[in-house]
């Protein structure tokens, strides 16, 4: 997997889990932050640089585990963040409301290691392919711009000012217009060519 998805948040109040958590995710591979509760955990979240990946105890001081999803699922302008409660609640009713607070995954407390590290390459996959398409995303845009920059870009004959369109055929400047738009023309005739007109004709008089 990308560093990217190697940096994870652990956001667990009792020391010891979190010391247990942290060596294993240390012996997996990861890049390991820290937080004792859920106010130190949104200060990580919230920051420039934040990782892709969090470990959220559910019973937390300040700020509890179902709250830090739901505030990280409120922000609509940041990278997707994987989320995986930890908790002691195995009701379904508990683990339903700790989904729909924003959690993608969870895992009940005393945690298996090994469930653990696979719920967390499942969540390694989700993040990867959520890049990957963010980015497909921006190349399209990019495209996109690039087109309707190229479109801005209208080859018009230097000589007779007839206009070439996409496939390669040549129009008068106001059917081009008209066709690409649906505008008309209504004809005058500007300051600059009256005067240049009166002067001719006076030199024909």
């Amino acid at each position: 997997m990308s560093v990217e998805t190697n940096r994870i948040l652990i956001a667990e109040d009792h020391y010891v889990s979190r010391h247990l958590l942290e060596r294993n995710l240390a012996n997996w591979g990861f890049q390991v932050l820290s937080a004792e509760d859920g106010e130190e955990a949104m200060k990580v979240l919230d920051s420039d640089e934040p990782p892709s990946i969090a470990i959220i105890d559910w019973m937390m001081p300040r700020i509890d585990g179902l709250e830090v999803c739901r505030r990280v699922r409120a922000r609509k302008d940041r990278p997707y963040l994987y989320l995986l409660l930890l908790t002691a609640k195995s009701q379904k009713e508990e683990v339903a409301a700790g989904l729909e607070a924003g959690a993608d995954d969870y895992v009940i407390k005393p945690f298996d290691p090994d469930e653990l590290r696979a719920r967390l390459k499942v969540g390694q996959r989700v993040v990867q392919l959520e890049r990957t398409l963010a980015n497909k995303v921006r190349d399209l845009e990019q495209a996109l711009a690039d087109v309707r920059k190229l479109k801005e870009l209208i080859p018009i004959c230097m000589y007779c000012k007839s206009v070439r369109d996409d496939k390669d055929y040549w129009h008068q400047i106001e059917e081009y217009i008209h066709s690409e738009t649906g505008s008309d023309f209504t004809h005058g005739i500007c300051p600059k060519c009256m005067a240049k007109m009166e002067k001719e004709m006076k030199d024909k008089a």
